[in-house]
């Protein structure tokens, strides 16, 4: 599924992220495990209150470059 974040259409970052699963239109949300507590309280809440299914990702490393970005993400989600 993460190589899917290649090719599809999707927002990236916590605040973009969070916008999309609140508009209804995120369809998957991928989380790094290395974020932030905080940050990673307010997208898990977002999700279950939208029932949006979430991903782990091992590392906001691997998560940057599964979106095809040179830097790290802490979220993203695949929307419709």
């Amino acid at each position: 599924m993460l190589q899917k974040l290649k090719t599809a259409k999707k927002t990236v970052g916590m605040k973009q992220t969070i916008k999309a699963v609140q508009s209804g239109s995120a369809e998957v949300v991928f989380l790094a495990r290395d974020v932030d507590d905080h940050l990673a309280s307010r997208i898990t809440e977002a999700c279950k209150a939208a029932g949006v299914e979430i991903i782990m990702v091992d590392s906001m490393e691997e998560l940057g470059e599964a979106c095809g970005i040179q830097v790290g993400a802490s979220t993203a989600a695949i929307v419709k």
